[in-house]
């Protein structure tokens, strides 16, 4: 007799439920052994998906997926005999990772290595697998990560395309997989860090940026801009200004560049001869020194928590909060906020 059941947690809006239990992601779980729900609910995560019910009637799905913003995350376990699909994930870049059973992918001609995490081609691709499959995807919106290319180029007229489906080293691969496992593990489970749209739009910046530079793209083959003269300290004061005045907003070394009227590697190269650090390094630091503050003016009788000032200034993970805040300061955040 089929079976089917689905939980749905819907995102809370801006200010409605600004409670411990308000969370900003979308998060859904899934299982039926029927197989046109199971179907319709894959079809919800791969645009486009063109698969026909096993002609036998075996068919097991378990799914859970979390969705913020431009970043959607998912991973299922399918047991069916062999069956194949169609889809089309235009508009979004989609790393899948195999972690059990064996799929095939092809685009046209091509086919697509898939014992490594893959970039799924963009327009139509097809896909056929038999027995027990389960994936893990990350799909990041195409135009989000354009735009982050674009500012770290500086170049607003960029065109991002990807020429290659697989990692561009082990190296890469390992680091594109320990980001993924990262935010499945330490922040996907962290509802109260992820209510900070700072830290959601880290999460997105860092998985993108890994995107960036894993995989073959355009984005890579772009030579290393010059400088035609050295950095004066001007340029560096006016990016450290403008770090201070957007600690709170969603700036990474693209915007701090811009303010500065420099290309990022540029203003790498002036932030280590002036101040011996990077502009990053300098914007952390920063918002380190302003979560102290905030720790010394909080109430902890009131309700507050190292926990949400971390996250209030864009640390998602309290412990590496709590080592990088020792190490600036010579003490715990908890013992700051107690005092």
């Amino acid at each position: 007799m089929p079976r089917t059941s689905m939980t749905t947690t819907e995102p809370s809006a801006p200010g409605e439920n600004s409670g411990p239990a308000a969370d900003p992601v979308r998060r859904t779980s899934f299982a039926t052994n029927d197989a046109d729900r199971g179907i319709a609910a894959m079809s919800e995560l791969y645009t486009g998906l063109g698969m026909r019910p096993p002609t036998d009637g075996s068919f097991e799905l378990r799914m859970a997926a979390a969705s913020t913003g431009p970043l959607l995350a998912h991973r299922f376990r399918l047991s069916t005999s062999e069956s194949s699909g169609t889809g089309d994930v235009s508009g979004t870049y989609s790393v899948v990772h195999v972690l059990t059973g064996r799929l095939t992918v092809s685009s046209g001609k091509e086919r697509i290595g898939t014992t490594l995490p893959f970039l799924l081609p963009q327009g139509l691709y097809g896909g056929r697998w038999d027995g027990l499959l389960e994936l893990s995807t990350v799909v990041l919106d195409a135009r989000s990560v354009e735009a982050i290319a674009r500012n770290l180029l500086g170049a607003p007229d960029f065109a991002l395309r990807f020429t290659g489906s697989t990692p561009v080293s082990a190296q890469m691969t390992r680091y594109w997989l320990a980001q993924v496992r990262h935010f499945h593990r330490d922040l996907l489970p962290n509802a109260e860090a992820l209510r900070t749209p700072l830290v959601r739009a880290e999460a997105f910046r860092s998985l993108a940026g890994a995107l960036l530079h894993c995989f073959p793209n355009t984005f890579l083959a772009q030579p290393a801009p010059s400088e035609s003269a050295p950095a004066l300290p001007a340029q560096v004061r006016r990016a450290v200004a403008f770090v201070d005045e957007h600690l709170h907003e969603d700036v990474g070394l693209a915007e701090i560049a811009a303010a500065a009227r420099m290309s990022p590697r540029g203003l790498q190269a002036a932030f280590r001869r002036e101040l011996g650090r990077t502009p990053v390094g300098y914007l952390r630091e920063a918002r380190l020194d302003a979560a102290r503050q905030e720790l010394l003016r909080a109430d902890p009788a009131g309700g507050a928590t190292v926990a949400a000032v971390a996250a209030c200034w864009g640390f998602g993970l309290p412990g590496r909060f709590a080592t990088a805040y020792r190490a600036r300061f010579g003490e715990p955040p908890g013992t700051t906020l107690h005092r």
